[in-house]
């Protein structure tokens, strides 16, 4: 066991650390860092950089360029920017939490690390689920999608989403939910914070996900078929059809494939953690913090590298080509996302 030492008689903490050194009554970051020390902070700045980078060219691309200016894209804005966010203010508050291992004083530091993590990942969650759903009237009942979905519904969905987010993160803070055990600072004994929470900021849209992105399949399959019955190049249309099958089930797969990977571990983590006799060590629920995060970074590769129209863009955008001149209408050869 690791020595202990008392500061200012409130709170024990390991007087050895991975980054900081210990000096009379504070902790300071050590004049010589270990290599480990130094690979951390490389490899969760570089996580950092790449989801604010990646997600700003998102939101570059549909804001600037008039021919994505549809519902659709509309929710990728959001999404884009939510995970934007977590990449400006969740990143640096989880960077500085997993490498100090909170040791800083009061609880104010967890709090609002908590805060910008459940309320922003849980507004990235509902995106995600705003955009399974548009997928689902545009595949599953092309003729009224328009009607449907329009500027307006998808703005209603975008600001509930927000909302909603805003209240689960106050509400979960309130009642004593935290996601890591910072010692004595911050409260992790909240058995049904660390339940109920999860359930609306995971689970739930989770389920839902999967529900109709499984109805998805189904049609998209059921229609694929239909057309290799009716077509009279039977053998041209099934090459076809074959191919724009099995993009489908590539590009749904590996949407629900990285979110269920990336999250499922730390939210399984998170509920039965005050049910066991000995909690997982706060490595283990930082390490799983982190793969959650970083669906936020991935979030623009699956959801925007997938798309034609963002390749081109981000093309014009890195090239510097958007300010030699006005490109705002610029037409993409397929501006809808893959189905």
């Amino acid at each position: 066991m690791e020595p202990q030492l008392t500061v200012n008689g409130t709170y024990t903490v390991n007087n050895t650390h991975l980054c900081y050194e210990f000096n009379n009554t504070q902790y300071i970051f050590t004049s010589n860092p270990s290599i480990l020390c130094v690979l951390v902070y490389i490899f969760l700045g570089s996580l950092c950089f790449s989801t604010i980078c990646g997600n700003l060219l998102v939101i570059i691309s549909i804001i600037y360029f008039k021919q994505l200016h549809i519902p659709t894209n509309y929710f990728v804005l959001s999404l884009a920017v939510a995970d934007l966010l977590v990449g400006i203010l969740v990143f640096p508050f989880s960077m500085a939490f997993t490498v100090t291992s909170c040791l800083y004083r009061e609880n104010v530091f967890c709090k609002i690390r908590d805060s910008f993590d459940v309320s922003l990942c849980t507004s990235s969650i509902l995106n995600l689920c705003c955009i399974s759903i548009d997928r689902y009237y545009a595949v599953c009942q092309p003729l009224t999608y328009r009607t449907k979905i329009n500027v307006h519904v998808s703005v209603m969905m975008i600001l509930l989403s927000w909302g909603v987010s805003a209240l689960i993160g106050i509400g979960i803070i309130i009642a004593g939910f935290s996601q890591g055990t910072c010692k004595e600072m911050c409260s992790v004994d909240v058995a049904v914070a660390n339940t109920i929470g999860p359930v609306f900021s995971f689970y739930l849209p989770a389920i839902i996900m999967l529900c109709i992105y499984l109805k998805i399949f189904l049609v998209a399959q059921k229609q694929m078929n239909s057309i290799q019955n009716t077509t009279c190049q039977r053998t041209k249309s099934g090459a076809t059809v074959s191919k724009i099958e099995r993009k489908a089930t590539k590009t749904l797969a590996t949407v629900m494939g990285v979110f269920l990977l990336c999250l499922t571990p730390y939210f399984l983590c998170i509920v039965f953690q005050p049910l066991a006799y000995n909690p997982p060590p706060v490595p283990v629920i930082e390490a799983l913090n982190w793969l959650t995060l970083s669906n936020s970074m991935l979030n623009p590769l699956i959801y925007a590298f997938f798309y034609s129209w963002f390749r081109s863009a981000s093309r014009m955008i890195l090239s510097g080509k958007i300010l030699q001149g006005d490109f705002a209408n610029t037409k993409f050869t397929h501006s809808e996302p893959v189905q």
